[in-house]
């Protein structure tokens, strides 16, 4: 019977251990405790379930004794629990999968090390089986911290390895150029939008997929950069000052691009002036011959006392710029504008199949790069025509008869804000999606607040996922005097899809619009 039970514990460890492990990975392995907060925050919906059953089955061990009926109900609460997790990983929406990296299986042995010395050491103790297992289950999640923990030294000393090799990769290839691109957002779409457009001319390679960090630079660099490759796109991420200059230091940029400076990661930078100097380090960083590309548009770069003289392209479409986009047009197919290079007098059309004023922002700063890298404007034009939408980035996808307007990465006020004015721009019956805002510290609800202001005045029907979590949205909405015949509360993004086939007609647009669902649950 004890291997029986012991094995319906396994299935149980492996659903919390997987989940452990994905928030791990998510939150960047407890930087800044960010997993540590991510525990305490879904404390309730992780852990309490969990608590009563322990507590009935440990109560049950002490005081009944009865082996028959320890078994059973021990049987009867992992089983509940196996059902229980199974069910929250079936409705959960999950746009990161875990990814089974070295790190991650340098973590799993690590914890089964862990678990091992707690079962053997408690045996010696003469504890109870059933509740040393109980005990392991309910303290999954910190387990696996403890692991991360564990792991420090072993971690540093990997990094330090692949670190020396990318650096001495990247001396091997002096003719190699390489571009920076940082931005509170906007940085994933900018790099793909770059990569097509100077592929036109040169052989690139881009970071994949949002590999901003130290690890995904270095990763790229050994095991994806060659001999052949003439310019290096680098996606630089960052929570805090001087992570920017950590990865300038690596890769050493000629050109950087800096998307536009927003409220994201507030909680973790501290204040809207440490994520303007944090961003700006990329700038800063770049050599006298280098070249800097900034948006006239955001007060955050224009007001910048900028540290060093190198040479700057600016890019606009509400103010003068070097680079200036006018007479857009957006619709359901894309987005057209013509093209104002200061200096020249023709005027030059574009069009492209992404939608929406940031993105147009993001083509305008690689069409900037390419046309100082000598790339001819009908190349330009043709290259601007062909980017295709990067994945849940105002990414348009069309289920029947509903267009849905996936912004589902990850929402920051002004991206937010931008995508409720491509919904805007729709026709037909127009819905909002979303769970809100978050890592925006003291200001979260307040900007939740705003945006709630703002799907009033667009948004036929609105579904909000999680009640507490979009209390500030629902506020924001009855502010302006939303009815609440069209708000739907949900705690579970997949059960908003067939609420909007109930609700949809004949033309419906769906704006999907929220930060990670795996990191709020």
């Amino acid at each position: 019977m004890k291997i029986l039970l012991t094995f319906i514990w396994l299935i149980y460890m492996y659903y919390v251990t997987k989940d452990s492990l994905h928030m791990l990975q998510q939150n960047l392995y407890d930087d800044d405790f960010r997993y540590f907060k991510w525990i305490n925050k879904n404390f309730t919906k992780i852990m309490l379930s969990f608590t009563l059953a322990q507590l009935f089955l440990i109560f049950f061990i002490l005081y009944v004794k009865k082996g028959i009926v320890i078994d059973i109900l021990f049987l009867i609460i992992y089983l509940l629990l196996i059902i229980r997790s199974f069910g929250i990983s079936y409705k959960i929406v999950v746009k990161k999968h875990l990814v089974v990296t070295a790190r991650i299986k340098r973590l799993l042995l690590t914890i089964f090390v862990l678990i091992s010395l707690m079962i053997f050491f408690g045996l010696k103790l003469n504890i109870n089986y059933y509740i040393i297992l109980s005990f392991i289950g309910y303290f999954m999640y910190y387990i696996s911290l403890i692991a991360v923990k564990v792991n420090i030294p072993i971690e540093k000393c990997v990094f330090l390895k692949f670190k020396r090799k990318a650096m001495n990769k990247l001396k091997n290839m002096p003719n190699l150029e390489v571009v920076g691109i940082t931005g509170s957002y906007g940085k994933t779409s900018s790099k793909n939008i770059l990569n097509e457009i100077l592929n036109v001319k040169y052989n690139t390679i881009p970071t994949p997929k949002n590999l901003n960090t130290p690890y995904g630079l270095i990763m790229t660099i050994n095991n994806n950069l060659d001999k052949f490759d003439e310019i290096f796109i680098a996606e630089m991420g960052a929570y805090k000052i001087g992570e920017i200059k950590e990865l300038c230091d690596l890769v050493h940029p000629k050109y950087g691009i800096l998307t536009r400076i927003g409220k994201a990661h507030m909680e973790l930078f501290g204040s809207q002036e440490n994520i303007q100097k944090g961003k700006f380090e990329l700038i800063e960083s770049l050599p006298s011959d280098g070249v800097g590309i900034l948006n006239s548009d955001d007060p955050l770069q224009v007001n910048y006392n900028l540290k060093n003289k190198v040479k700057i392209l600016w890019i606009g479409i509400d103010n003068d710029a070097d680079y200036r986009a006018t007479n857009i047009k957006i619709k359901n197919t894309g987005t057209s504008f013509d093209l104002l290079i200061k200096g020249d007098k023709t005027k030059y059309s574009f069009e492209t199949k992404l939608l929406g004023y940031a993105n147009i922002y993001n083509i305008l700063a690689s069409i900037a790069l390419g046309h100082y890298l000598k790339i001819d404007i009908n190349k330009l034009q043709r290259a601007v025509k062909s980017v295709k939408p990067v994945e849940h980035r105002l990414e348009i996808k069309k289920s029947n008869d509903i267009y849905y307007i996936d912004d589902a990465y990850n929402s920051n006020p002004v991206g937010a804000s931008m995508a409720l004015d491509v919904l805007n721009m729709m026709p037909g019956k127009k819905m909002v999606v979303t769970p809100g805002m978050i890592e925006l510290g003291s200001i979260q609800d307040e900007e939740n607040m705003k945006f709630g202001e703002h799907i009033a005045e667009v948004a036929d029907e609105v579904i909000l996922i999680g009640r507490e979590q979009t209390k500030a949205i629902y506020t924001g909405l009855k502010s302006k005097n939303y009815s609440d015949k069209h708000i739907y509360i949900l705690e579970e993004v997949i059960d908003a899809f067939p609420l909007v086939n109930k609700l949809k007609e004949k033309e419906t647009y769906v704006l999907l619009e929220n930060d990670l669902p795996d990191l709020f649950r």
